[in-house]
């Protein structure tokens, strides 16, 4: 049968002890959480999910991008598939939250159901995507990208950091790189997808809201930067003789900067800069930069890096230099599906907290299923909007309503999609 899902509810400690469970996994003696896309710590979090599915009473099973899956049977075998569910890897030394909060409460959502003998109309699927964040010089997204057939051989020969290509890396963690067509999802097979996220931003938290929902999910455009000048004597080279490309370094990431400073994108950042030489008493003869430029619409990035190309020609030719812009990973804005944003804030309306409309400023596996999916996200408060670091937190209670929250849309999105 379907139930309204006014009588069901996750339990909190589903919730609140899987995390602190999940933390222990990769905990950095420094801090926060350290669990790389593909690491043994990534692994060992999957098969703690995996067991947990299991346990619950879910099929569970891994694919050859080395997404892990859990369905909860609904009872029209011919209906697509419900989707939720979040990552499990994480940049270094980052929180507890961002990513398997999502997977959590998308399993508990599965428990509540089976507590209390609800069964769907389709099927739910809970989902823990593989490598959300790309670190060791490896595409992001990348399990969400096999699902949608998006993930390209070019993505999986390109070498990362050792020389370790992305094919090696899924290998190396189970996953089989040869046979990663057999990964993709086609369309009807999916009814749609619902992903909970920490916000990763100060605006809930700001303004005392309880439940976030996402309108869009911003676009992103990372930049490699390459900066090559002369290494020389930092005492012997008079300044007008120089060709340094630190300096040439300063002026560019300025030059980002005012991309977002000057309204041409909402945010441009220069996360990456490092110097060649890097000695103290030499004048620097290569830098190299990494720079992300993100906005809500796919043209005003565009522009964005059609200015910031024109501003290191110039750049280049005052400090006589050689400046090469590469772009990289480039991630389309997408918008959220309005039937689905609307079950979301229903949810939030019965449960009686405050809520928010607003856009997503980082990206998610949600805008990449977006490509084969109709999909929507809850986003619950981060304290002080901090995230990828170790001082990442969310109030236990909200963890506990965000999961509350994507229950209720998911029954009311059981009853209404195709």
């Amino acid at each position: 049968m379907t139930s309204s899902g006014c009588d069901l509810a996750v339990a909190a400690e589903h919730v609140v002890d899987r995390l602190d469970a999940l933390a222990a996994i990769g905990a950095d003696p420094a801090g926060g959480v350290t669990r790389l896309a593909y690491s043994p710590e990534d692994v060992h979090a999957r098969e703690t999910v995996a067991r947990w599915m299991a346990e619950a009473g879910l099929q569970v099973w891994i694919d050859q991008a080395t997404n892990l899956f859990g369905r909860l049977p609904g009872s029209d075998p011919g209906a697509g598939a419900l989707l939720s569910g979040s990552h499990l890897d994480s940049v270094t030394r980052a929180g507890a939250l961002d990513g398997p909060a999502g997977v959590v409460a998308a399993l508990a959502v599965a428990q509540a159901l089976c507590a209390s003998g609800t069964t769907l109309r389709h099927d739910l699927v809970v989902v823990a995507f593989s490598n959300e964040e790309g670190t060791r010089g490896t595409p992001g997204m990348v399990g969400s990208k096999a699902m949608a057939g998006l993930l390209t051989p070019e993505d999986l020969a390109r070498p990362g950091d050792g020389a370790v290509t992305l094919a090696e890396r899924i290998r190396s963690a189970g996953g089989d790189p040869q046979r990663i067509a057999d990964a993709r999802w086609s369309p009807d097979r999916i009814a749609g997808f619902i992903e909970l996220h920490i916000e990763q931003g100060p605006v809930l938290h700001s303004e005392g809201a309880r439940i976030g929902v996402v309108t869009e999910v911003t676009g992103q455009l990372s930049v490699a930067v390459t900066i090559t000048g002369e290494a020389n004597h930092a005492g012997s080279t008079p300044m007008n003789h120089r060709r340094d490309a630190a300096v040439a370094a300063a002026r560019v990431v300025l030059a980002v900067e005012r991309l977002a400073t000057d309204g041409h994108v909402r945010v441009a950042t220069t996360g990456v800069l490092g110097l060649r030489t890097g000695a103290r008493n030499v004048v620097a003869g290569e830098a190299l930069l990494g720079v992300d430029i993100r906005d809500g619409r796919a043209e005003r990035i565009a522009d964005a890096y059609a200015r910031l190309d024109r501003e290191v020609t110039d750049i280049a030719r005052r400090t006589r230099t050689l400046i090469t812009l590469t772009p990289g990973t480039c991630q389309s804005p997408v918008a959220t599906d309005r039937r689905l944003t609307e079950h979301i804030i229903d949810a939030a309306d019965e449960l009686e907290v405050p809520w928010l409309e607003l856009p997503s400023g980082a990206g998610h596996d949600a805008q990449v299923m977006s490509a084969i999916a109709p999909m929507a996200m809850v986003f619950v408060p981060s304290v002080g909007g901090v995230s990828h670091s170790p001082d990442e937190a969310t109030d236990p209670s909200d963890l506990v309503l965000g999961a509350n929250v994507l229950l209720r849309a998911l029954v009311a999105a059981d009853a209404q999609l195709p």
